[in-house]
Order: C-alpha cells, then structure tokens, then sequence
C-alpha cells in the first residue's frame, strides 16, 4: 500500500464527463489498497469568466474579494468530484484549502504556504477515506483566504505530499509527460523517460510551462518523487526525481525558450564602483525584474551596462531610468524589441566541456545571431531575433540529438 497524491488540471475536470472519468481513475488508484489525496484546479475556462465577471463589476477590484472570488471555482470542483467518488462508493471527503491546514502568509493574490497543519488529513486517510482537496488556495493566521497564485494547485500538490509523507505525488495534465521542448513548436520533441529537479526547476524557470518552478523547489527541499502524466490517456509519465537513473548519459537533457524579451542597454555610465549597486537598486525599487547582465567597458572612465527584461516592463523600466537619469549620470539610453531567449539544460554539462560551443557553433551555422549569453552549471541561455527562436530551437534539437534514446554507457569496473 502506498500514499498518493495526485493533481488535476482545469482541462482535466472541464465537464461533468471528465469529473466521472478522473473518479474512475481515482477509484482504481484506491481498489488498488493505495491512500489517495486528489487535488484539483477549478473547471475548464471558470476562472476566466470570475475574473470577467468582476470586471464587470470594477475594474479595480480588492485583492482580497478577488482571493475570496476565484476560490470558489475549486470549490466546485472538489465538491462535483467527491460525488463522484460517492456514486462509485469510494468514502471520500472535500476540504477546501483552508480545511486542509494549508496556511499561508499574508500576501493576497500571490501567496506562499508557511505550513501545513496535517493532523487532520493523516487521521482521514488512515481512516480509510479519500480526501478531494481545492488547490491553488490557504488561509492566513486571521482566516482570509488566500490564493498561491499561477499554479498554485501544481505547488498544493507538493506541498500536501510533503506535509502527510506521500510516497509520489502525480501531476495530471494535458500531456503525456516532460519532452525535450515544446512538442507544438518541434516535431522531433521526445518525451523523456525522467529529468533531475535541478533540470525540471531551470527548464520551468526559462519558460517551460509544464510546472511552475515553485512546485519544482518544493519537491526538491522536501525530496517528494514527482510524476507528469496525461490524464487523457493512460500511459507513463516523466519522473522527476533527485539523481535521474534512465538515460544518465544525456549531456543536454531539455531546449526551453521563451519570447518577449527585450534588451535595455545603459551607455556611458560613470565606471565606479557604486554604479552598479545604484543603478539596479533603483530598478528593483520599481519591481523591475532583471535577467541576464552584460558590462562592456568602452574607455577608462565609461561603461554600458545592458540587461533583459520582458517585454511588460519596458515602458516601466524606461521611465524609472529616465527619472533618474540625473543620479546615476548615464548618457543615453537605448532599448531593443522582439527578442527570445533559447536555453539548453542538462547536469551533464558540468563534466563535460564544449557544450557551450556546440551551440554557437550550431546557430551560427544556421545564421542565428546571438545579441546576449548567460550561463550556469546546468543552462546556457541565449538572446536571439523572435524570429529566429524556433528555428534555433529546432536546430540545437537536432545538434544534441535530442531525438535519439541513447544507449547507456557500460558501468566502469575497478580492476
């Protein structure tokens, strides 16, 4: 007997029909002697059309009432689908996110979960009952409800297998699993038999969409196995797990990428050392998000300092500079549009030198300009023209061979 938690998306339980066929796979789970907690997103498109309808209302809604709105598509959810349960004959119970001791900090609309008071899940589910749980929502110490925001219900998965000791949690959506890139974009894309936390946290974090990177970490810091499969189709997953044991001769295990980027270039900024803190003190005074950072020294006394941001924070980001233009005593300011990053992932990377030149290689041979690089142990990140971002993406595919299974490399034997 195992303890599972499973997690639905909103595609999944999008009608009355989807809900009776996640019961049926929820009451396999369970007639197999297993300990199930399911949590599920609201249904469909209804968190769109709460949204819509607040709108209608005020186009400047409190947070809070917005917390107290969108919940509510959970709820429904987690109540449709305990029924179903019921109907099949499985003892099952719903709990909203607050019932389920999920508390978070005081932060509506984005909130983190603090902790988890357990007891009362662990004394259900070792009394045999199924317990359905709301996603993507806690409370605060005063009892506000809170939303954990964009997926929210990926990390309340985690996070409940972390607080009642579940042996796996699997993460139910619309694909089959983790592919080397986007499928939709690459035809060649391959579902990967496993992929390390490190590796799922930087591919979620440079745009793949599959799970949020906060799911990821807590699955890292609380050494929760990890299961992506469909729930459309029954068929194995991608596993997601501290040290990968299949294919652990894969260099570069993952391409992710991302579009509406731009490159803001400071020029002529005075070459101190307080002109770094200063400048990006000010942007994160403005919530301006910086990603990667080139300085270029062009005389004794100047530098340029160019970074990206997305596309959103330009106007932003412009204007806070030139507002300060005075204090930090650049000279001009210019920005570049409709630019993509393109990143290759794989722990393999660390011990195996060259990667970084196979794909500039690789794109310049395919006349692909690189505007700006960043890298670490496991990614190297590339700024390219959006018009070249999946030609880059297909091309790098193919120069790592991302298509191909390769055939593990014999154990070394001490002689």
């Amino acid at each position: 007997m195992a303890r599972v938690v499973q997690k639905y998306g909103g595609t999944s339980v999008g009608s009355v029909k989807k809900i009776e066929n996640i019961a049926n796979r929820v009451a396999r789970v369970v007639e197999d002697g297993n300990e199930v907690v399911v949590v599920v997103s609201a249904m469909g498109k209804s968190t769109d059309q709460l949204v819509q309808l607040a709108n209608d209302i005020t186009k400047n809604p409190s947070k809070r009432e917005m917390d107290m709105l969108l919940t509510t598509g959970e709820q429904v959810t987690i109540a449709l689908l305990t029924m179903a349960l019921q109907k099949r004959g499985v003892d099952a119970l719903s709990y909203t996110g607050g019932q389920a001791g999920i508390l978070t900090e005081a932060n509506h609309g984005n909130a983190r979960i603090r902790e988890i008071d357990s007891a009362r899940l662990n004394e259900q589910l070792e009394a045999g009952k199924v317990l359905v749980v709301a996603g993507f929502q806690g409370i605060m110490e005063d009892g506000s409800i809170t939303t954990l925001g964009r997926g929210g219900s990926d990390t309340t998965a985690v996070a409940l297998a972390a607080a009642t000791k579940a042996d796996r949690c699997e993460i139910y959506t619309d694909v089959t699993g983790v592919f080397t890139t986007d499928p939709r974009y690459v035809e060649k894309a391959r579902k990967l038999q496993a992929i390390s936390y490190d590796e799922m946290l930087e591919m979620a974090n440079l745009g793949a969409g599959v799970l949020h990177p906060r799911a990821v970490e807590f699955a890292k810091n609380y050494d929760v196995p990890l299961m992506v499969a469909s729930s459309m189709v029954e068929e194995t997953g991608t596993m997601i797990e501290e040290e990968v044991t299949v294919e652990k001769n894969l260099v570069v295990r993952g391409i992710a990428f991302e579009n509406d980027v731009t490159k803001i270039t400071v020029a002529g900024l005075p070459n101190r050392i307080d002109s770094l803190p200063k400048l990006f003190s000010i942007l994160s005074s403005h919530g301006v998000n910086v990603d990667i950072i080139i300085q270029n020294q062009y005389d004794a006394n100047h530098v340029n300092i160019s970074f990206s941001i997305t596309q959103c924070s330009l106007k932003d980001t412009v204007a806070c500079l030139e507002q300060a233009k005075e204090e930090l005593e650049f000279e001009t300011l210019h920005h570049e549009e409709e630019l993509a990053k393109v990143s290759i992932v794989g722990s393999g990377m660390i011990s195996n030198p060259g990667v970084a030149a196979t794909m500039f290689e690789a794109l310049a041979k395919n006349d692909i300009f690189i505007k700006m690089v960043s890298t670490s142990e496991i990614k190297v990140s590339a700024v390219v023209s959006e018009d070249d971002m999946v030609m880059a993406v297909e091309v790098l595919h193919d120069a790592f061979k991302l298509d191909e299974v390769l055939a593990e490399a014999p154990e070394k034997q001490l002689v």
